[in-house]
């Protein structure tokens, strides 16, 4: 209150630019964060009329990476230094921890051109054009703020789940100043945190998937043991000491009598419900693509080929019975392989929209990765990287997805339509739009999927879980009176039962499971996907590696098998057949 109030006074006296700055910080003095500060002031002025006179120049410690210039920008910063990012530049020239002959000058100016970049990219991915346009424009969701401090301090955005207030906010901010201005006592080396955002580190941030679930669930499947995945279930279950994910703070009403397991559904009626989730062959190796196929059809679920097309040879039957074929052809912004045959080959067609884990962007794969074999089944040339545009250039309403729909219907009479979008504020209304242009089945995908191959800034900042976007889209159909038309499918790394159970009380009637699968077919969580060095043959086209691959399509059947029995005891449990 007293920063608005001061930037207010400073107004009024006819100064024309504000600078919010964090240098003071010392030993008794921690700062407010820099995106609270900025955007507070923002909004302050705004409702006294004011914030057309002033710009808002903003010197802070905490940003460094796109996303923060991103949410600065969005809140109202009119200019940015980030000068503790640029001191470390500087300071690591100075000891030599910078292999480059480039000087100091220039090492900024790069930061800045690749900061700037980034910036381009994430524009382009809400599809504005310029920064005055991003400006103040609060195209973010807030998630994990409670409503009166997002009432208050960033008015207007969208935030559909409660959280932090300003003391807990308060106290990270303590403890952050407090680790850094001790750190004399402390470990030199041990200042910083570990990371492991992206990629799981013995001391970093804690993740679902770690070497013990991995190794649990990988020798449950191998063994078909169904006690050892239920360790595995109970660890990834139970998250009371560590909340993962929205799921995790959720638990089951118990309104009916528990029944017999014998009552229940039957699992061979339930497994027909999963799908796999879109990889393409390019991005995953031809074994592990084929492997997710022979196993899905084995059960009378479906796999996905993504958007890279099917080599035609997998449309016949193995000799011993067993098919290659993928039941769901996806039809992407770039149009890869989709040829006439390879729509009739197909019991569904799913129109990628979006990608969970970095909506607005199209599908990459790096020219390293492209083969002759990728290059004829999708139609390219090898050795060429292959990027789809973000948007369908065929698409620019519902009318015209409605087009896309008609036409996949009749190139391909008995396969449903599937529309695959992502979990956001808003999903709700697109699905109702989906429903009306005649699509059979709507996909809500959530953010945690997807290859290792999303760049990093979009599996961090860019997508949401799928339990918020699954129940706004099952909620609007059903106010609409459009759910009975459609079918709800979801998926985003569902790793057990429960799981499944959750998505089924939102709203899903099918589910995707594809890191799963892959982690069961030998994935161990490398993160490598991109750079076509996978260790254990999963994401790589290198003809070496890929005869590391140990998959077993029997292994991944069960899989689904346990998935399926610990939804059906959940369900007896909680009374429904």
């Amino acid at each position: 209150a007293r920063l608005c109030r001061y930037a207010e006074d400073a107004v009024d006296d006819g100064f024309e630019v504000l600078i919010l700055s964090d240098r003071a910080v010392d030993s008794e003095h921690a700062p407010i964060p820099t995106l609270l500060a900025v955007s507070a002031v923002h909004h302050h002025l705004i409702k006294k009329g004011r914030r057309g006179a002033v710009g808002i120049v903003v010197e802070t410690g905490d940003v460094w990476e796109v996303h923060h210039f991103a949410c600065l920008l969005a809140f109202g910063a009119t200019a940015i230094n980030p000068y503790l990012a640029l001191s470390t530049i500087e300071t690591l020239k100075a000891d030599g921890d910078l292999e480059t002959s480039l000087d100091v000058k220039q090492l900024h100016k790069n930061y800045v051109k690749s900061v700037n970049d980034g910036l381009l990219k994430i524009f382009s991915k809400m599809g504005i054009s310029t920064l005055q346009s991003y400006h103040g424009a609060q195209v973010f969701e807030i998630l994990g703020i409670n409503r009166e401090v997002v009432d208050k301090y960033f008015t207007g955005a969208v935030s559909r789940i409660g959280g932090l207030g300003l003391d807990e906010i308060a106290r990270e901010s303590l403890s952050k100043h407090r680790a850094g201005f001790n750190s004399h006592k402390a470990d030199e080396n041990r200042l910083l945190p570990e990371g492991g955002i992206y990629q799981w580190k013995r001391r970093g941030e804690a993740h679902l998937f770690n070497p013990q679930t991995v190794h649990l669930l990988q020798h449950a499947t191998r063994t078909n043991d169904y006690s050892v995945y239920k360790n595995y279930a109970k660890v990834i279950n139970e998250q009371g000491e560590k909340h993962f994910t929205i799921r995790g703070l959720l638990d089951f009403a118990h309104h009916r009598e528990s029944i017999s397991i014998d009552e229940v559904e039957p699992a061979e009626v339930i497994m027909k419900r999963f799908a796999t989730g879109a990889m393409s062959f390019g991005s995953i190796s031809h074994e592990a693509h084929s492997l997710m196929a022979i196993a899905m059809n084995r059960i009378g679920g479906k796999s996905n080929t993504g958007e890279g097309g099917e080599d035609e040879m997998r449309y016949e039957k193995l000799a011993n019975g067993d098919s290659m074929r993928s039941a769901i052809k996806q039809v992407a912004s770039g149009r890869f392989g989709v040829t006439s045959n390879y729509l009739t080959n197909a019991d569904e067609l799913q129109i990628k929209m979006a990608q969970g884990a970095k909506p607005g962007e199209g599908g990459q794969l790096p020219g390293h990765k492209v083969d002759d074999w990728i290059a004829k089944t999708r139609h390219s040339t090898p050795g060429v990287g292959l990027i789809s545009p973000p948007p369908h250039h065929d698409i620019y309403s519902i009318e015209d997805l409605a087009q896309l729909i008609f036409d996949l219907k009749n190139a391909n009479r008995a396969a449903r339509i599937n529309v695959k979008l992502v979990s956001k504020a808003g999903v709700g209304t697109i699905a109702a739009g989906v429903a009306k242009a005649h699509a059979d089945v709507i996909l809500i995908a959530g953010y945690d999927g997807g290859t290792g191959a999303s760049p990093i800034s979009s599996v961090k900042h860019a997508g949401l879980p799928w339990e918020l976007g699954l129940a706004e889209a099952h909620q609007t159909l059903v106010r609409n009176k459009l759910r009975s038309r459609v079918v709800l499918q979801t998926d985003g790394q569902l790793k057990t039962g429960r799981d499944l159970a959750i998505a089924c009380l939102l709203g899903a009637e099918e589910w995707g499971v594809a890191t799963a699968a892959l982690v069961v077919g030998g994935c161990i969580m490398m993160r490598k996907c991109h750079l076509n060095t996978c260790p254990v043959g999963v994401a790589t086209q290198d003809p070496e590696l890929r005869k590391l691959f140990t998959g077993n399509p029997d292994h991944v059947v069960n899989l689904f098998k346990f998935l399926t029995e610990e939804l059906r005891e959940i369900m007896a449990e909680l009374g429904f057949r």
